[in-house]
């Protein structure tokens, strides 16, 4: 089985040492800079714990050194996802298929569904529908990334928590192809239950992520200020509960309700969100999949966000005057609880 983890960072770091550990698996990465110097002169390190582990994986920053896949995973964030789709082809034979681990609602997300919204486009996660036409949502397995990892230094991974990666085909069918992805995940020690509905676990996730996330930029504050701060914990209850609106009325079930969710997400500590970690570190913020794609959705199925519309206002503003939040061409642009909580 080939498989390439296309975007080697934090978490695709993290998949690729753990699945070059699997026999008859082989793995590749596509990454960049010093990141990809470090992993091409002395292979890549993932720390978990007192324990490092080493792989040599075959690492490029051109996909055409690497050939067709069985397997492509998507690492990036949806932003970066969306700026490269057409340069996977190389990666992309009759029968591969591409694994989206973005945070946030996916652009494949009405691929495979019945109904008025079959097949429906998003703009704010995919202008042109450019990732739509490049890459295929027949090819698209949906993924929810729950671990928390980080690049301490050039080509060396930190893992802090979790290693569970829900798997789901866009359709609800368990696959041939979803259940060998599941199996050599499972024996590289990493958990990858196959759901049957995998939109319930995107929008559980990203349930959080769309209040804690942006306020945790707006504020500075980790997640467990964010979570039991009267004011804060009362704007994010708000934004959830006009999130879970917009699914219920696409079919979502939420297995926990709001409250829940958020003491979840406030057991996990002193946690800094991806997006304040990202505004840290003066890199892009990742808006469009978390908070722009579900006030479209609002829209679509005629429901008022006030809360939400009035948050992302405020971190694109923030992210356009630290020139850190990409434009899309049409913008100008294991605790259950504990598990869900981290980005």
């Amino acid at each position: 089985m080939k498989v390439c983890i296309y975007g080697a960072g934090a978490i695709g770091g993290y998949l690729a040492v753990e699945l070059a550990q699997v026999s008859g698996v082989e793995v590749s990465a596509i990454a960049r800079g010093g990141h990809l110097a470090a992993m091409r002169e002395k292979g890549l390190k993932l720390v978990i714990g007192e324990e490092t582990r080493v792989a040599q994986v075959q690492a490029s920053d051109d996909p055409a050194d690497l050939g067709p896949q069985d397997f492509v995973i998507i690492a990036l964030k949806a932003h970066q996802a969306w700026e490269v789709a057409e340069q996977m082809a190389p990666l992309l034979g009759p029968e591969t298929a591409v694994v989206t681990c973005q945070n946030g609602v996916p652009w494949w997300y009405f691929h495979g569904l019945d109904g008025q919204y079959a097949d429906l486009r998003l703009a704010s996660v995919d202008p042109d529908d450019r990732q739509w036409n490049a890459i295929g949502p027949e090819r698209a397995i949906g993924c929810v990334v729950y671990p928390a990892t980080e690049i301490v230094e050039p080509g060396v991974i930190k893992h802090t928590y979790g290693n569970k990666f829900a798997l789901g085909e866009p359709d609800g069918s368990t696959s041939e192809r979803c259940q060998r992805l599941s199996e050599a995940l499972l024996a590289s020690g990493l958990k990858a239950p196959i759901l049957p509905h995998i939109r319930n676990e995107i929008w559980l996730k990203l349930w959080g992520n769309l209040c804690f996330n942006p306020i945790s930029a707006l504020t500075r504050e980790t997640l467990d200020v964010v979570a039991t701060d009267p004011g804060t914990r009362a704007l994010s209850r708000e934004m959830m509960l006009e999130a879970q609106r917009i699914a219920v009325r696409l079919g979502v079930h939420f297995r926990v309700d709001v409250e829940r969710r958020i003491n979840g997400a406030a057991k996990v500590g002193a946690h800094r969100t991806s997006m304040l970690q990202d505004l840290e570190r003066g890199r892009p913020l990742e808006i469009d999949a978390l908070l722009t794609v579900v006030q479209e959705m609002g829209r679509m199925v005629d429901v008022e966000t006030p809360h939400i519309d009035s948050v992302l206002a405020l971190v694109q503003q923030l992210g356009r005057r630290l020139s850190l939040y990409p434009t899309f061409p049409e913008h100008g642009r294991e605790d259950q609880d504990a598990e869900v909580a981290v980005d």
